[in-house]
């Protein structure tokens, strides 16, 4: 009767399978809670103390722990990892061992005192795809970081990340090999840049945002832009240029993709180098706010528009005043060693018959004692003066 009035109007059925009945549902309920305690225990135990972990957005954020190294354990599921504000100054393959995050599509290192990244670092990732080393004091930027091979990075971020200027040229090692083909977003802001070493960008075939606002370019003479045919837009604001040459115009007149240069802030000469600039601007439409860029040099241009300049106003500095000057240098210096040639010789002149004297002095010794040495020797040679020899001194 209990059996019937718990499961309603079900069809009679046999006592053995109305009693099994009666225990399977209980039975599969205590096995499903069991199996969801277990589950997330185990998502529990894959998530490191430091860290905060949601498996639903594939994230893990570990901010601001004071870590001194990436955290051991983390999550495979992992998509997006964030180490940002801790006191890691170190990585190398062993912080991200292969085959343990193969779903790893964005790293986030930045502000971390970070000073050394050895060679295969982030070549276990193989899904990584955004990479921010920002903020950092990188002193060891190794070549191979990414490894050997094509990786599918598309952005890195190293702004305010270089001890000093002087680390460029590890940058460019790093740009220049195969890993960075399908790299599409380069930040290099903020890093006090002088200049650019040759062929920097040469490898980025896929690179179409370039961020370098805020460092202290002088020039982009030996930057090589033509091969960047996907290039989008161009940040140099905030820099030192003077002037734009014509082998930088006629390549960015060359890339077809190019839609944005920014060159606000820089220290423009208004001198007659700069024409040809000055026309390439007033015809193009690639130039964000061209026309608040101002004159900084000669006195008397300053703060003129560039597109609004009349070339009529433009001077060029004389040449030949500065050969002049370092003809004058030259005459100068050549008068100084003459006379001092002068003096010498006069001094030998007043000192003629003390020096002969000297002189003899010194090739009268040399004979004495050349004379003395051939003594010896014959002594040496005759076996009959041997006793004589060692009973005597020259």
């Amino acid at each position: 009767m209990l059996g019937c009035s718990l499961w309603g109007s079900a069809p009679p059925t046999p006592t053995g399978e109305k009693r099994g009945a009666g225990w399977l549902e209980p039975l599969l309920l205590l096995l499903v809670v069991v199996l969801s305690g277990w589950v997330l225990a185990q998502q529990t135990a894959d998530c490191p103390g430091t860290c905060d972990c949601s498996e639903a957005a594939r994230t893990v954020k570990c901010i601001n722990r004071n870590l001194t190294e990436v955290p051991v354990g983390l999550p495979r599921y992992v998509r997006n990892l964030f180490l940002m504000g801790n006191h890691i100054q170190n990585v190398s393959s062993a912080s991200f061992p292969p085959e343990t995050l193969l779903e790893l599509s964005s790293l986030n290192l930045s502000g971390n005192r970070l000073q050394w990244v050895e060679a295969g670092t982030f070549a276990g990732l193989p899904s990584l795809k955004q990479l921010d080393l920002s903020d950092n004091a990188l002193l060891e930027l190794s070549p191979m970081a990414l490894g050997n091979t094509s990786s599918p990075l598309e952005e890195l971020n190293l702004r305010n990340s270089l001890y000093n200027n002087s680390y460029v040229t590890a940058v460019a090692q790093l740009l220049q090999q195969e890993a960075f083909l399908n790299l599409k977003r380069l930040d290099l802001s903020e890093n006090t840049l002088l200049y650019l070493p040759q062929g920097m960008f040469a490898a980025l075939h896929s690179l179409q945002h370039l961020d370098l606002h805020n460092n202290s370019l002088v020039s982009l003479h030996g930057v090589t832009l033509e091969n960047l045919r996907q290039l989008q837009s161009v940040n140099l604001s905030g820099n030192a240029l003077k002037r734009l040459r014509n082998s930088t115009l006629l390549q960015l007149r060359g890339l077809p993709q190019l839609t944005s240069l920014n060159l606000t802030h820089n220290a423009w000469v208004c001198d007659c180098g700069i024409e040809d600039m000055v026309s390439w601007l007033k015809e193009s439409d690639l130039v964000e706010a061209k026309s608040s860029l101002k004159c900084s040099y000669p006195k008397g241009m300053e703060n003129r528009s560039l597109v609004a300049i009349d070339f009529s106003e433009l001077s060029c500095p004389e040449p030949t005043d500065n050969q002049t000057q370092l003809q004058t240098s030259y005459v100068f210096l050549g008068i100084v060693l003459a006379l001092i040639g002068a003096i010498f010789l006069l001094v030998l002149y007043l000192n003629r018959k003390g020096i002969k004297k000297w002189m003899y002095n010194i090739r009268d010794a040399c004979r004495d004692h050349m004379e003395g040495y051939h003594y010896r020797y014959e002594i040496n040679a005759d076996p009959r003066l041997t006793n004589l020899s060692s009973n005597s001194d020259v």
